[in-house]
């Protein structure tokens, strides 16, 4: 496997929980845990696309 295939992975891992997350957010009765969790989905969506980006060579983090 190699490394772009181990960061893609992660990434979709990444993205799959935050939906997991979204959803949750969107069961929720108390409006801040709804905000915490609509807060914390954001930013795994935004660390999933920054992963894939360095895993597909878009962006050298160097």
């Amino acid at each position: 496997m190699s490394i772009a295939d181990e960061t893609g992975g992660r990434a979709r891992q990444m993205r799959q929980k935050a939906e997991q997350l979204e959803q949750a957010a969107e069961r929720a009765n108390d409006p801040a845990e709804r905000d915490r969790l609509k807060e914390k989905a954001r930013r795994l969506q935004e660390e999933s696309k920054q992963a894939n980006e360095r895993g597909s060579g878009g962006i050298d983090p160097m």
